[in-house]
């Protein structure tokens, strides 16, 4: 009996788990980045590969989730970076304006633009650039999932508890991974399903320098106040998954896009951008 309730336990703390640094978790920041990485131009393939080589895991998806990992791994550039995942713009009606918002460029806004500057500057040292890189296909998922772009009070919906089959956790883990985990799709089956949506209509094109990561947090942040997001009451039921998972899945899809088109254009040479 006393293993049964250990057992539970670790469960339920696994599931509950929060971070208002950790958007879309492990999965969606790898299907955000293999679904760019399909729409990679050659020039911009071969450029990621000289600057990542010598990675673990030297492709997009096997970074995508190191911005997330620098509090274990380098605890000074994870405090510092702490701030550059999210942008409250809730409480402002969703309309972001950066001094307000994102007072010293602390912002996900801001440091999406920054660190994209970086990567797409040849004059730069290669392990910058390659810093860089990571930080771009991190932020661009981080950019659109709505509880990162959403209220302050709450901290992105980390301090509003919910209850889902049974399970306690909190709004900010439950878009991040929970209705995720909740479908038990494996990763490939989660690519093919995602990526065989449509990208929006405004998430299809060529991608300008700097990013217009504003209009992608502003977008994110109206999914986080849209009716039913926030639940009436702490227990979420299953419809709750069947109305707002296609929500986050189309994030993701667009994340994927516009990540794709990003690099393509950051990367390319000089005298094509």
């Amino acid at each position: 009996m006393l293993r049964r309730i250990l057992l539970c336990g670790g469960l339920l703390a696994a599931f509950a788990l929060p971070s208002s640094a950790l958007a879309w978790g492990k999965l969606g920041h790898r299907l955000v980045a293999q679904i760019a990485e399909r729409d990679l131009t050659p020039a911009a393939r071969a450029e990621i590969s000289r600057l990542l080589a010598g990675e673990p895991d030297p492709t997009l998806p096997g970074v995508a989730s190191w911005a997330d990992e620098l509090r274990e791994h380098d605890p000074d550039l994870g405090k510092r970076s702490a701030a550059w995942h999210y942008v409250n713009i809730g409480e402002s009606n969703c309309r972001y304006e950066a001094r307000r918002d994102c007072p010293d460029g602390n912002c996900v806004v801001e440091a999406l633009k920054a660190q994209t500057a970086i990567l797409a500057d040849r004059s730069r040292p290669r392990a910058e650039r390659a810093q860089a890189l990571k930080f771009v296909v991190h932020f661009t998922g981080d950019a659109h999932q709505p509880m990162h772009a959403g209220y302050g009070h709450d901290r992105g919906g980390n301090d509003q508890q919910i209850n889902f089959r049974g399970r306690g956790t909190n709004l900010h883990a439950f878009w991040d991974s929970g209705m995720l985990n909740s479908q038990n799709l494996s990763g490939d089956a989660w690519l093919a399903r995602i990526g065989a949506r449509a990208p929006s209509a405004n998430a299809s094109g060529p991608v300008r320098l700097p990013p217009p990561a504003a209009d992608w947090a502003e977008a994110a942040c109206r999914i986080a106040l849209s009716p039913g997001v926030y639940p009436r009451r702490a227990r979420v039921s299953e419809t709750y998954v069947t109305t707002h998972l296609p929500q986050a899945e189309q994030e993701l899809r667009d994340a994927g896009a516009r990540l794709g088109a990003l690099l393509n254009t950051a990367l390319a040479p000089p005298t094509q951008r």
